[in-house]
């Protein structure tokens, strides 16, 4: 019997507020419940224990919001995307807000991997007067510590702005670096021997390939 054909609807979205403090697991069942009250037809897996087949963009460090984040939803029925967006709206609390939806391919990659660059903007309590990009950033995972060096992450370079400062990281296959770790490095390096000013807002801005 031929399988039934389905539909992959990519649904951009922000994350603000209050919602911003949520870890990845708890947006990532925020969105399920999402999709759910929208009354769009959503596939199941197969197996004994069946779910929704959604996938998720890269995750965010709690703390950070986004104005440009993704999930992907499968649909057992083509929604024609302005009404599919009419019904997450009608959903959806005001800062998880559903902004656009589109079709992808099947054979397209996933959310979580098709796009492996994030841009961020930090807003500081007061401007820096200069920046000094460290070289390097020590993790600890599990009682374990880490050094990745900067410079294999950073698209570009990160620039001052009025506000505070923004920059770009690239996600590998081998790992990646926390934003907010980067962050608080830079500050530390920038600010050394003196107070650093404080995060006031943190943002994911933009996901690209």
């Amino acid at each position: 019997m031929a399988e039934a054909r389905t539909f992959r609807l990519r649904v951009r979205h922000g994350k603000a507020g209050r919602l911003s403090m949520l870890s990845h697991l708890e947006i990532t069942h925020a969105l399920e419940r999402l999709v759910r009250r929208s009354g769009l037809p959503f596939a199941l897996s197969q197996g004994f224990s069946p779910h929704m087949k959604i996938a998720f963009g890269p995750a965010l460090p709690v703390g950070v919001g986004g104005t440009d984040e993704v999930f992907d939803v499968t649909l057992t029925a083509y929604v024609a995307p302005d009404k599919a967006l009419s019904a997450l709206k009608a959903s959806a609390p005001f800062d998880l807000m559903p902004q656009a939806c589109t079709y992808v391919e099947p054979q397209a990659p996933a959310a979580s991997v098709a796009f492996p660059v994030s841009s961020y903007e930090v807003c500081l309590s007061c401007p820096l007067e200069s920046m000094r990009v460290p070289e390097s950033v020590t993790l600890v995972r599990k009682g374990k510590e880490k050094e990745l060096r900067c410079a294999d992450f950073l698209e570009g370079e990160p620039r001052l702005t009025p506000e505070g400062f923004t920059f770009a990281l690239r996600s590998k296959e081998t790992g990646s670096l926390r934003a907010d770790a980067f962050a608080s490095a830079l500050l530390a390096e920038s600010c050394e021997g003196g107070v650093a000013p404080a995060i006031v807002s943190f943002t994911r801005c933009a996901l690209s390939a």
